[in-house]
């Protein structure tokens, strides 16, 4: 369990465990993120560094497996008719033009200044989601806001296209860059500041995760930033979580579906 993989004849220096770690690993977190609509890349990524692959390394590595687990699950969603094809079109071409460019110049600007963005993103959509899923059932129900003033929202719905065209190519650039689709920095704006039904907005917002993680996988893969052996065994368990966890995303209300991604 100690040799590296090249003893194998599969070529890469991760070791046997930590291919099975990962592999298992990868398996799991698919389920769950299938179920919210996250490829939650943000859960593999730090346990690809702290394994001791390189930043860049890892980035491209996580991006295609996100992008894998993502794209399985988003056919689940577009089956059960919870992808918003407006959506792809406003916000998924700009996701997809930013995750080639972010990936593909991910090594002009200092990893830690991605990461630490990344994390202040992903801690606002943890509480705010938090917040929002262990209020009483009716009020989740509801398409309120209560926290930003009507004539903001009636601002960003009457200007959506703009908003998400500007999001997508945001999100794009600095997920492309640091390996992760970033859904968890996407859905907030869909449900929070467009108002869209969580379940609608976990099924567009994986379409959209899986456009941007192929394009940035094409950025970090021209750079050799991808663990092509890792990608197999990782994506396939990915995949296969994907579509298990993206199952039950309809079977739930909004209240536990929005709780849910909160807490994850």
């Amino acid at each position: 369990m100690t040799s590296p993989l090249q003893e194998f004849g599969i070529p890469s220096d991760v070791l046997l465990w930590e291919a099975f770690f990962l592999t298992t690993l990868s398996f799991a977190v698919g389920i769950l993120g299938g179920f919210v609509g996250l490829a939650l890349g943000s859960i593999r990524l730090p346990f690809l560094l702290l394994l001791g692959l390189p930043s860049g390394m890892a980035a491209g590595t996580n991006i295609i497996i996100s992008a894998a687990s993502a794209g399985t699950s988003s056919i689940r969603h577009f089956r059960d008719g919870r992808v918003d094809r407006q959506l792809i079109l406003y916000m998924g071409i700009p996701s997809v033009l930013g995750g080639f460019f972010g990936g593909f110049y991910s090594n002009r600007a200092p990893d830690s200044l991605f990461l630490f963005l990344v994390g202040v993103l992903l801690v606002w959509q943890g509480v705010e989601f938090t917040i929002r899923g262990t209020g009483k059932k009716e009020q989740v129900e509801q398409d309120t806001m209560q926290t930003v003033s009507s004539a903001v929202v009636g601002w960003f719905r009457r200007h959506r296209g703009i908003v998400e065209a500007s999001s997508g190519l945001g999100i794009g650039v600095l997920g492309g860059a640091v390996g992760l689709i970033l859904g968890g920095t996407r859905l907030p704006i869909l449900i929070r500041l467009l108002q869209i039904d969580p379940r609608i907005a976990a099924g567009s917002s994986s379409l959209i995760g899986f456009m941007l993680g192929v394009m940035g996988f094409a950025g970090h893969m021209s750079r050799g930033n991808v663990d092509y052996p890792l990608v197999i065994l990782m994506g396939t368990t990915a995949m296969a979580g994907g579509h298990f966890g993206a199952r039950y995303t309809g079977q739930v209300s909004r209240h536990r579906l929005v709780l849910t991604m909160g807490i994850v």
